[in-house]
């Protein structure tokens, strides 16, 4: 079980090579850090899984039903563009351009941990995403955890 931690901006060379931050690398594994897998996230950033649990994700994915419209979409748009990345040895990974050009992002980015995984952000985006009125996050929060540990309570309900 992965708990990355951390907000880190960054920048994106022009061949498209992103520099992990060492703080970021330092909290997997030692021998989880050089093999990643990237694919287009929710609301329009980037997600970085390290490979293990990439391969815990494909098992979920695989289980879906392939008779159900709702699940082949799902898979067909979770799997579009996913590309393995190898760290090389400047703590480097090349992110391909399809998905900077889905994800906006030119020159600056901001890598969020988020648990298991890592959300790649145009910094434009992420300042976007994180301006949220204190009140909101109140709401979101009672929303969201209100119901923790409850059965049935793994879904958030939709904000009124």
């Amino acid at each position: 079980m992965y708990q990355l931690l951390g907000e880190y901006p960054c920048k994106i060379d022009a061949k498209g090579r992103l520099r992990l931050p060492s703080g970021l690398i330092d909290q997997l594994p030692s021998d989880e850090r050089d093999l990643f897998v990237i694919n287009r996230g929710f609301e329009g950033c980037l997600n970085l899984y390290p490979k293990k649990v990439w391969d815990e994700k494909t098992v979920q994915i695989n289980k879906l039903n392939e008779f159900d419209l709702n699940s082949r979409r799902f898979k067909r748009a979770f799997l579009n563009g996913a590309s393995h990345l190898k760290k090389d040895g400047a703590d480097r990974v090349n992110l391909p351009n399809g998905l900077l050009e889905f994800a906006g992002i030119k020159g600056e980015a901001v890598l969020a941990a988020v648990n298991d995984r890592v959300e790649i952000w145009s910094k434009e985006q992420w300042k976007s995403q994180m301006e949220i009125d204190p009140a909101e996050f109140a709401k979101l929060a009672q929303a969201t955890l209100g119901n923790a540990g409850k059965e049935g309570s793994e879904t958030a309900p939709p904000m009124t």
